[in-house]
């Protein structure tokens, strides 16, 4: 029997009695990051990494029972040793790693190898099977460094900034705003957020990341000039009315999905900054060589190339099936239901 397999609850180990990210209510819920895709409210108890503890708990609520792990640390479950090492997706973003009788599995959730100042890089995990993410899994996905790409993002804001203009970037709430927040140069003008937003930064800095000062709408007096404003909003906040607050404004937005043609002008905006909390195509192949493992498990977005690329190359590789076949366009950062009913 394989370590896990997949049922209609989610990615199961049946030898440790616990599921990997389901997406039906279970008994006890590994949990890789907190994305609402991969942390549904629900279930009974939670495991995940202690870096992300505070943005979970914005997530479920401080109700949910909650297990955390340091990094590393090792957990045995009814027999299988159990530990979660960094995946570098977003704060607290875990690879999970199990171990019984001798064969070890890594599920490696979403990652990235990028550099990202707002949590810890990506660890290579030795193992014999890998379970891989592949939301950007094709040659076309190759990611500028992270100096070239907040330098485009410090000259758009500085520019509208000379103009008059406020600046207002289109980010997903959990994990891109707060690597935009870290990545922009503050001394351009103010920084102000949409609610669902500073809702995530209060985890993020009890979480000991230092991010800038931000201010939201309501710290500001109702007629407030904005002309030199850097704005972050979740994509939810576009064509809504609280835009209408910052008078005239240029505005952009941030995803991997910005490297598709045309995508743009699909999302209506004046600029497009291709930031991704994900691998891309070389950083795909780059972690699945570090893994060490001779099988591939292959889940979310371009399945078929790379089970074929990785088969073509040696492998032996496989498709998994889970209930999210792909991004829909999020760029993998799910909007996420706080407990006070709003989204971020």
């Amino acid at each position: 029997m394989a370590l896990l397999e997949h049922t209609p609850r989610g990615l199961y180990c049946a030898a440790g009695d616990f599921y990997i990210d389901p997406w039906r209510p279970v008994e006890r819920a590994v949990i890789t990051h907190a994305h609402a895709d991969h942390a549904r409210p629900g279930h009974t108890h939670y495991l995940a990494a202690a870096e992300g503890g505070s943005v979970l708990r914005t997530r479920l609520g401080l109700n949910a029972s909650m297990e955390t792990l340091r990094y590393g640390e090792v957990r045995e479950l009814n027999g299988v040793k159990l530990s979660l090492h960094p995946a570098g997706h977003v704060l607290g973003s875990a690879q999970v790693r199990i171990e019984h009788h001798g064969e070890v599995w890594v599920v490696s959730g979403d990652y990235k190898l990028d550099f990202d100042p707002t949590c810890a890089p990506f660890e290579p995990v030795k193992c014999h099977t890998f379970v891989s993410e592949s939301t950007f899994g094709l040659p076309i996905y190759r990611w500028r460094p992270h100096e070239e790409l907040f330098g485009d993002v410090n000259a758009w804001w500085r520019s509208n900034a000379e103009a008059g203009r406020a600046s207002v970037v289109f980010a997903y709430a959990f994990g891109k705003a707060q690597r935009i927040l870290m990545g922009v140069d503050a001394d351009i003008g103010p920084i102000v957020v949409h609610g669902a937003v500073e809702a995530l930064n209060r985890g993020y800095r009890a979480s000991g990341v230092a991010l800038p000062e931000t201010r939201t709408v309501s710290d500001l007096d109702a007629k407030a000039d904005y002309g030199r404003a850097l704005v972050v909003a979740p994509p939810s906040a576009q064509g809504t009315p609280w835009l209408k607050r910052f008078g005239d404004y240029s505005d952009a937005f941030a995803s991997g999905w910005m490297a598709i043609r045309g995508a743009k002008k699909q999302r209506n905006v004046d600029q497009g900054f291709v930031i991704s909390d994900h691998a891309d195509w070389s950083s795909l192949h780059q972690a699945i060589d570090a893994s060490g493992a001779s099988r591939v498990l292959v889940t979310h977005g371009q399945v078929p190339v790379m089970v074929r690329y990785l088969r073509e190359r040696g492998f032996d590789a496989d498709a998994l099936e889970t209930e999210f076949e792909g991004e829909g366009g999020s760029d993998g950062d799910a909007a996420i239901s706080l407990p006070d009913g709003s989204r971020a």
